[in-house]
């Protein structure tokens, strides 16, 4: 028998719109860097390398979204990679699963709310760098922007807090505005350049190979196009058949795709020949496209990364607290996390608990803070392999555990399952192996560690009571 008692059996308002899915697949892939680094891709890969890197790796993405688009179609449940870790693998691998992403979400919304104090720093320095507190890491922290991330973190918990709808509506809004300024920002820099006698910089760097500039970037993919894999977490709210999600899915990574490779050529456009002018600013690619389209251009650049920011804070905030739901669900986590708010019908506990962890983030510093976020991209890409395998699974038997009705095997899907699970493989190792384009470094492993221990030592605590409750009333509460 259970040592706790049975958890709420309350489910959430499926009043997910088809646009508001793709706009939570787009805006949660395309953050902050896609606005900031583009500057650093030229070093690192040229424009030549950068843009066939993102296609690489775009197109490494879109395998491991047709597994998760198949297996949303079969499983179509919150809290989407716990369940299918568990559907493919057990409860081991569904704790594991839940652990890699709540900690990776969580840490990505922290992640986000830095940034948008980023933002006011690059767009308001005279006010934001104020009332300095200490430095942490080479990085000073100051008042106003500790005031500003937290100020952001709760207006988003409390939008969150009120439902989907709400949540869901901004999402699509920001991604709208995001997609027309980088529109704009592109149409201005191609129109600057059969306009003026302007050079391009290398199209690859003149110190590596083109091999290895391409592999710098495609190394790159596993951290830009997270967040695309927050369409599963929401999938027990569609109001739509599940067979749209991979269309959805698809088409989110598509349209990251294109906003990472317009923002490459239009900085590549903007600086030129010219590297050294804006080596040295707060913000080289904001500088240079300003230089080219004038004040306008700041602008459009400020309202871009802005949605980039508001998007990928406003997607992992639901991601988190839907997982964490179903971790409560499971027993994996203490029962009150199963709980969903009385008049919001929204999982309030996550969102708090997703909230309180992040309100200390800000005091921290950036520079800490991104130690921590860059092992995040390994928790994700172990969430890809358990979707991907699920994905296999499905195509060679036809059935999963909480499925309605059984399908058709498919070689196709086994193919594409194993394909997924090798890049997923692949992106790890990018991340672990010494000396690889994407390695982490130092700091980050040391965090990576004890996020596994932190993991182990929650795992035997909640062991007894999670691995006491029965296969069908598990089943139940993970697959309703």
């Amino acid at each position: 028998m259970s040592s706790e008692p049975s958890t709420s059996t309350a489910t959430l308002k499926r009043t997910l719109k088809p646009r508001w899915v793709f706009a939570i697949a787009l805006g949660s892939a395309v953050g902050w860097g896609a606005f900031i680094l583009p500057f650093d891709w030229l070093d690192a890969g040229g424009w030549g390398g950068t843009l066939l890197g993102f296609l690489i790796g775009g197109a490494l993405i879109a395998v491991i979204g047709l597994s998760y688009g198949s297996v949303i179609s079969a499983l179509p449940v919150t809290g989407g990679g716990v369940a299918f870790a568990l559907a493919s693998l057990g409860r081991i691998h569904a704790f594991i699963a839940g652990w890699c992403l709540t900690l990776g979400y969580a840490g990505i919304v922290a992640l986000n709310a830095s940034a948008i104090a980023l933002v006011f720093r690059m767009a308001l320095p005279d006010l934001m760098m104020q009332v300095k507190l200490y430095s942490i890491a080479g990085w000073d922290i100051y008042l106003p922007e500790v005031i500003v991330s937290t100020l952001f973190l709760l207006v988003f918990a409390w939008i969150n807090a009120r439902g989907v709808e709400l949540s869901g509506r901004l999402q699509f809004v920001a991604c709208v505005v995001m997609l027309l300024a980088v529109a704009a920002i592109l149409i201005a820099a191609v129109a600057h350049f059969a306009s003026a006698d302007t050079a391009l910089p290398p199209a690859f760097p003149a110190e590596v190979s083109p091999i290895a500039a391409i592999a710098t970037i495609v190394a790159f993919a596993p951290w830009a196009y997270v967040g695309f894999d927050n369409v599963p977490q929401t999938a027990g709210e569609f109001d739509f058949s599940p067979r749209k999600a991979l269309a959805l899915l698809l088409w989110g990574v598509v349209a990251a795709t294109f906003i990472y490779m317009a923002m490459t050529v239009a900085t590549a456009i903007a600086v030129g020949d010219q590297r050294a002018l804006y080596a040295d600013t707060a913000w080289p690619p904001a500088v240079a496209i300003t230089e080219v389209a004038g004040p306008i251009g700041m602008i459009l650049m400020l309202v871009a990364v802005s949605m980039g920011v508001v998007t990928g804070l406003n997607g992992f905030y639901v991601s988190t607290s839907r997982v964490l739901l179903t971790m409560g669900r499971a027993k994996m986590l203490p029962r009150v996390f199963a709980e969903l708010h009385p008049r919001w019908n929204t999982p309030v506990i996550g969102i708090v608990f997703t909230t309180l962890i992040c309100l200390v983030t800000p005091w921290f510093g950036r520079a800490a803070l991104l130690w921590v976020v860059d092992m995040t991209s390994f928790g994700i890409t172990v969430a890809y392999f358990y979707t991907c395998y699920c994905a296999f699974k499905l195509g060679r038997s036809g059935r999963l555990p909480g499925m309605s009705e059984a399908q058709s095997p498919t070689v196709g899907l086994q193919v594409i399952g194993l394909l997924g699970c090798a890049f997923a493989i692949g992106f790890m190792l990018l991340l672990l192996v010494p000396g690889s384009p994407g390695a982490l470094g130092m700091p980050s492993l040391i965090a990576l560690g004890a996020w596994v221990v932190a993991g182990a030592i929650f795992f035997i605590l909640r062991r007894k009571t999670y691995f006491a409750t029965p296969d069908a009333e598990l089943h139940r509460s993970v697959f309703h």
